[in-house]
């Protein structure tokens, strides 16, 4: 079979499974089962595949058309212009977290920082942010030692082991540490409001880096508390939080005594992330 009627096939197939990037995700797919990027596919449309690649296609084809998200299928998701690797024991990187990256990149770029990031993950936030960062340190915690594994993979892919520490505990044991800036994007779904979630999610990512409990604050509140104990005096709180909880999580922030900075919002105009200081 030749590449371009190996892509059409898998492109009927994902649009019949109402998978809406069904020929982006053919052609990711099939680049992925030859080894070859995606433009040296298209240029060579003509190329035979031998049986062994279509095998490969086909079976990431049928894990793609029953939702299992395209970036656990090829082991990466673009954030901050690095390729960062994923699996399924670690939240896919979104690019609304982008925004929260680059507006600490813009505040901080010449400063000498501690920063701590909470729930880590694949390590995506703390490692784009000591790439542009130079001058600063980070710890990154997170209680899941898979999601760990993925963090320190990617650390060392992008050369950063040297200045980040990693930890695989409860953020609440941090004692006898100060920081100068905390990042968390916490659990913020409510347990309830989980089984809206499209099935990608819902199905395939981790329950635990999603489940905020029953007014999905749970996390949120723990992680505020938490720095008033560890923030440096002035020190910056940076979270992510979920559509329409800002008015929540901002009385919270002021009834513990810190002073909102500024929020971002995303592409849909919805608060997503608070910058607060502690006084």
């Amino acid at each position: 079979m030749k590449v371009l009627d190996a892509i059409k096939t898998g492109s009927k197939l994902l649009k019949e499974k109402n998978i809406p990037t069904y020929i982006l995700d053919s052609e990711l797919l099939l680049s992925k089962s030859i080894n070859k990027s995606r433009e040296e596919l298209l240029i060579n449309l003509e190329q035979n595949i031998n049986e062994k690649d279509l095998v490969n296609f086909n079976k990431h084809l049928i894990r793609r058309s029953k939702k299992e998200p395209i970036a656990y299928l090829l082991g990466e998701k673009e954030f901050w212009s690095k390729k960062f690797f994923v699996n399924k024991d670690t939240l896919i990187p979104r690019p609304e977290t982008e925004l929260l990256v680059e507006k600490l990149v813009t505040l901080y770029k010449e400063k000498r920082l501690a920063i701590l990031d909470i729930g880590t993950g694949t390590g995506c936030v703390i490692i784009s942010l000591l790439s542009e960062l130079k001058n600063s340190t980070g710890m990154a915690v997170d209680i899941s030692s898979k999601a760990l594994f993925v963090a320190r993979k990617n650390a060392l892919k992008f050369k950063l082991s040297d200045r980040i520490r990693f930890l695989n505990q409860n953020f609440e044991d941090i004692h006898f540490k100060k920081f100068d800036l905390i990042v968390s994007n916490p659990p913020y779904i409510t347990r309830n409001g989980i089984k809206n979630l499209s099935d990608d999610i819902k199905k395939f990512e981790p329950r635990m880096a999603l489940d905020g409990g029953n007014d999905g604050l749970d996390l949120i509140k723990k992680v505020i508390y938490k720095s008033k104990e560890i923030l440096k005096i002035n020190g910056m709180l940076a979270l992510e939080i979920g559509n329409e909880q800002f008015k929540k999580v901002s009385k919270i922030l002021i009834g513990n005594k810190f002073i909102i900075r500024c929020v971002i919002k995303d592409y849909k105009k919805n608060v997503r992330c608070v910058f607060s200081e502690y006084r």
